[in-house]
């Protein structure tokens, strides 16, 4: 093999791995341990973990976890918290990498927390971001030993509202896994009906209210003839999500209007809420809404 002949081998693999590569990867597509050594010492390769690599300008946010998965060899997938953020059901956190092995004793890097499992159903390995990973439903099971009630709940509320997960799959991995640690506390999550949203913007501020630990309105729920996106029924509270994104005409701006009237009428507050102050003033949203939930 001559010429870039190696180097083009090592971007290409590397392009669909977020930068990262193994070095048993490499042998497979015939790059010899020569040349590895020889791209080690340039700095043209740089040393991850123990035989995982990075091409240096490829790194992206997932590459971490993408070399945490090739630290622990072949068939490994990444499980737990890194598992819920790649399928965004958990927010970002300084917590280490976790990865599941199957069938096999391995140990990674000190900074990588190894899980070992004698049995993973071929349906809950799967590839998120060209990253191998567990299931959504698996990844909940998993994280169901690790998060609080609430958390859980957000968690898996998320994964139902994002169609990555429904009550049968969920509901699955207790046939799959009668004996694992996350069953009871999943089982009690998935007890109660998901919030439903009908946008992201509708999402954040729900994520916003309980956050906040306001009380939790019914969401997307019938009042007479209209439907509303928030409702807080002992307040006598409407909150509807507005905004040029949703209601971009004058003639739906009218419609909206008339209709606040209409529920102004009945003795129902309407408070309208935009994106901007959903991520420009957040505190003073929460302090709004704060003082228009406490009322009677």
């Amino acid at each position: 093999m001559g010429g870039n002949g190696p180097d083009r081998l090592i971007l290409a693999l590397a392009r669909g791995q977020h930068g990262a590569v193994a070095a048993h990867q490499l042998a497979d597509v015939g790059v010899s341990r020569k040349v590895l050594r020889h791209r080690v010492s340039t700095g043209w390769l740089v040393r991850l973990h123990r035989g995982v690599y990075l091409v240096g300008p490829l790194r992206t946010d997932l590459t971490e976890a993408m070399a945490a998965v090739l630290a622990l060899g072949r068939g490994a997938l990444l499980s737990h918290h890194p598992a819920g953020l790649v399928w965004r059901l958990r927010p970002p956190s300084e917590r280490p990498m976790e990865v599941t092995v199957v069938g096999r004793d391995a140990k990674g890097p000190a900074e990588i927390r190894v899980h070992r499992v004698d049995h993973l159903d071929s349906g809950d390995r799967t590839t998120r971001d060209g990253i191998p990973v567990t299931s959504p439903a698996r990844t909940l099971l998993d994280l169901a030993t690790q998060l609080t009630r609430r958390d859980l709940s957000r968690a898996t509320d998320e994964a139902r509202v994002l169609r990555l997960a429904t009550d049968r799959s969920l509901k699955e991995q207790f046939r799959r896994y009668p004996h694992h640690r996350g069953t009871t506390a999943l089982r009690n999550a998935i007890g109660t009906e998901p919030k439903r949203t009908r946008s992201a913007a509708e999402r954040t501020l729900l994520e916003l209210i309980r956050a906040a630990r306001l009380p939790e309105p019914e969401t997307n729920v019938r009042v007479g003839p209209h439907e509303v996106d928030f409702l807080w029924r002992e307040q006598r509270l409407i909150v509807e999500v507005d905004g040029y994104a949703f209601h971009s005409s004058r003639r739906s701006f009218e419609r909206d209007r008339r209709r606040d009237a209409k529920l102004a009428v009945q003795g129902l507050r309407v408070v309208r809420v935009t994106w901007r102050q959903m991520t420009d003033e957040r505190d003073a949203l929460v302090a709004t809404l704060a003082l228009a939930t406490a009322r009677p």
